[in-house]
């Protein structure tokens, strides 16, 4: 699978059942060649009009299945949300 594969894939946490967002990007290890975590932009601030400040970063051993549409997550969401530097 290609990454821009996985972008058009919608994330779900199986814990809540939430949809959290499409990936927007992936974070690798170019030594070891693996995908280290994959970013879901995160919630909107003020009606989405002014844009995100904060992010999803979750760790690729919390994805639990990729399929044809989504990818499911395990995840505690608050810890994931991280702020946008």
């Amino acid at each position: 699978m290609r990454i821009c594969q996985l972008r058009q894939k919608e994330v779900i946490n199986i814990c809540t059942g939430m949809r959290i967002g499409f990936i927007a990007d992936v974070e690798i290890d170019l030594e070891k060649g693996k995908i280290i975590a994959i970013i879901v932009p995160g919630p909107c601030k003020l009606w989405g009009i002014i844009g995100r400040d904060h992010e999803y970063v979750i760790s690729f051993a919390c994805i639990t299945n990729v399929g044809p549409d989504i990818v499911l997550v395990e995840i505690d969401e608050k810890e994931c949300l991280k702020k946008i530097l």
